[in-house]
């Protein structure tokens, strides 16, 4: 199986909310690793299980694009796309990139760079001052 096999069955089955499949795209040992986001790191399928249960509930028209893809070797680069509607009505929008390493045609580990779009109308200034304390 190819590697980019993988991100077409991973995305198919997110966008058909097939959980069973969509947990099959990853291996029993899979190790996400949040960069950005240390604490929410984690290990194996129950995990994933878990996440996309809450994920689906919460989004339940959610949808996914596979935005550009690249392969070396092992290694799956993604940017992706998720978006859908909350249960509460309010939007949910998602952008960024999954490196991925695959083994057996399954995500044997993640590192995983997928965070909310955020949508306020700060320029670059703003945000750099505001990222580094230099802002009014």
């Amino acid at each position: 199986m190819k590697a980019f096999d993988f991100l077409d069955r991973l995305a198919a089955a997110t966008n058909a909310h097939r959980l069973d499949e969509l947990v099959d795209c990853f291996a029993p040992d899979y190790v996400n690793v949040t960069p950005a986001h240390p604490a929410r790191s984690f290990h194996g399928q129950a995990q994933v299980r878990a996440n996309w249960v809450q994920i689906l509930t919460g989004v339940p028209d959610l949808q996914a694009q596979v935005l550009d893809r690249a392969v070396d070797g092992t290694t799956v680069w993604s940017e992706w796309e998720m978006s859908g509607t909350r249960r509460d009505g309010q939007p949910h929008h998602m952008r960024g990139v999954v490196i991925f390493t695959v083994r057996d045609g399954r995500a044997a580990t993640g590192r995983f760079y997928l965070e909310p779009v955020d949508t306020r109308a700060d320029d670059v200034n703003t945000a750099i001052q505001a990222t580094v304390g230099t802002g009014p």
